[in-house]
């Protein structure tokens, strides 16, 4: 499935002809929305959500106004629907990472070799989703919690944790940290270098449940069998 951002909303190849058409309406509507959906990240990505208007997203689509609240109500929902649908893609691809792996510390790296090579491939859905998320309020912060708890979910095959820690609440430290590293390279505009991180944030999320030396040995087994990260499988790389 392809990212929200990864393809120009103006991309010629998804145009519509003025005039009578038999393209059913609802395969216009499609259309017309995933233009949308990918002029939002960039339009926000280039502008910042305060500073994105609908007026540019339509330019940056290629649509009218009238079509832009055909399917949604204004700027906030667009955004909320284009970082929802990337996000599940992105989730998507992690979990099934997870489930190509023999045991649980190999999908922990795996999940995060993927997470950060999507990052890199699409700059534009990275700062829009990670970034700018911040900037839609109350609406924005709930839908990132939800995505916190579906990142939770990766680690529900941990070793438990050493006696006296609370398994939960160290998930949330693990999942808290590797993100507020991740914006912060995102926030730098250092897009391209996120996949250089996999080894220090795979031995950040492992240590604190098989130990310093254990995870430094798993994560050199990952290494050798993940192969080089400049040549990731993208999901959503073009061919």
């Amino acid at each position: 499935m392809i990212l929200p951002g990864e393809r120009s909303g103006r991309d010629p190849a998804r145009s519509i002809r003025r005039g009578p058409s038999r393209v059913p309406p609802e395969v216009v509507a499609a259309t017309q929305r995933d233009r949308l959906l990918d002029a939002v990240v960039r339009t926000v990505a280039e502008l910042g959500y305060n500073g994105a208007r609908v007026s540019d997203i339509c330019q940056a689509a290629g649509v009218t106004r009238p079509v832009f609240y055909e399917q949604f109500s204004g700027k906030e929902e667009a955004f909320l629907a284009a970082h929802r649908h990337g996000t599940a893609v992105v989730i998507r691809r992690m979990e099934e990472a997870v489930a190509g792996q023999p045991d649980w510390c190999a999908g922990v790296y795996a999940a995060l070799r993927v997470l950060l090579a999507i990052l890199a491939e699409v700059p534009a859905f990275a700062t829009m989703a990670v970034v700018e998320i911040d900037a839609v309020g109350p609406a924005g912060r709930l839908v990132r919690e939800h995505l916190r708890v579906r990142l939770r979910r990766l680690f529900a095959g941990c070793p438990n944790p050493p006696p006296g820690v609370a398994a939960e609440l160290l998930v949330d430290t693990v999942v808290g940290g590797v993100h507020a590293t991740v914006y912060r390279w995102i926030a730098a505009g250092k897009h391209a270098e996120l996949p250089l991180l996999i080894g220090t944030l795979a031995h950040f999320a492992l240590a604190p449940f098989i130990g310093p030396e254990e995870a430094a040995a798993r994560l050199a087994l990952a290494e050798a069998a993940g192969g080089d990260w400049r040549k990731p499988d993208l999901p959503c790389a073009n061919p």
